[in-house]
């Protein structure tokens, strides 16, 4: 359904209470949009639905109970993302990351709403022999996460290809800070950012270190972290760019990395707090180096982030920590 530019236009987010979601959600509302929120608040939060969104319960493949011609895009969240969880329960996820996109897909095909932007990932890309991250680069996910984002992703393209769907698929490594009420509450917690904050607060008596002998600076992993407030600004980005036939695949980082010791200090000097580490072995499948290269990103979308010093993006992350739990 077409708008005329600048006026407001009305979206639906699957998955739209949880951590990415809840942020994308709240910039929309702020651009002056109407914004449906579908999530089973399995992992997602009731509080984490913005004001002014309106909010239905339910799983990815009721879509097709919401969805007519007077919404004018879906963008899509709703997806199980723990690794470890996907190799021991993968039937887990093919049932509602494919499964729950096939439905998505059928709904919007039904309803005629013809643009799509999906939270895709770099785990398509498993373990790649070069780095910065291309979207050339082989896709070969060594895990059932990513595979089955991969499957969705092969999925949009044959929908735009043969039904004309206009679609962005996003992908990127490791989302971190806040945004305003907005924030990192995964259970059980898996990213580093948020679990070297909890050793600040308290809440954890010291950080595992998985490794210090690989082949970087300073022997630890080294990690391409974005602000998630830069994150969702590319969705954004990537609604106005999205083209009828086309799928197309932005990969989204800051170009560098850091290392865990890098994280480790960081949050140390925002935060004040002394966080003790311990090296552990090296877990299997640990790259020493990923980074994404957002080139494609910046020419197709014209995103550049506007947050890229991690201290900033840990800075968010601790006050957001401060205010839902443990001592400043």
């Amino acid at each position: 359904m077409e708008r005329e530019p600048g006026t407001s236009r009305k979206y639906l987010v699957t998955g739209g209470a949880g951590y990415i979601g809840s942020v994308v959600a709240a910039h929309l509302l702020e651009a002056g949009h109407r914004v449906t929120v579908l999530d089973d608040l399995s992992t997602g939060h009731r509080e984490g639905v913005p004001a002014g969104a309106e909010f239905v319960e339910g799983r990815v493949q009721d879509a097709g109970k919401i969805l007519d011609a007077t919404f004018d895009a879906v963008l899509h969240f709703a997806a199980f993302s723990q690794v470890g969880e996907s190799v021991t329960d993968p039937e887990k996820y093919w049932r509602n990351n494919v499964g729950g996109s096939v439905e998505l897909l059928a709904a919007m095909r039904e309803a005629e709403v013809r643009t799509l932007v999906f939270s895709s990932t770099a785990a398509t890309y498993g373990e790649p022999a070069e780095t910065p991250i291309t979207e050339d680069t082989a896709t070969a996910p060594t895990n059932p996460y990513g595979a089955s984002k991969l499957a969705v992703d092969h999925m949009i393209g044959g929908e735009c290809a043969a039904h004309g769907l206009a679609a962005v698929s996003l992908r990127y490594f490791n989302v971190a800070g806040a945004y305003g009420a907005y924030g990192e509450r995964h259970d059980p917690e898996s990213h580093l950012i948020p679990l070297v904050l909890q050793v600040a607060q308290g809440r954890r008596e010291a950080i595992s270190v998985f490794g210090d002998d690989y082949p970087t600076p300073d022997g630890t992993c080294v990690r391409d972290y974005i602000h998630v407030a830069d994150l969702a600004e590319a969705h954004l980005l990537a609604l106005g760019a999205a083209t009828a036939g086309e799928h197309l695949v932005c990969n989204l980082g800051n170009g560098n990395g850091f290392s865990v010791r890098e994280v480790i200090e960081t949050v140390r000097e925002v935060t004040g707090h002394p966080v003790p580490e311990v090296v552990a072995p090296r877990r299997g499948g640990d790259p020493a180096v990923l980074v994404a290269s957002a080139e494609r990103a910046r020419e197709r979308l014209g995103w550049v982030p506007a947050r890229p010093r991690l201290a900033d993006i840990v800075a968010d992350a601790w006050d957001f920590a401060r205010r839902t739990g443990g001592r400043d």
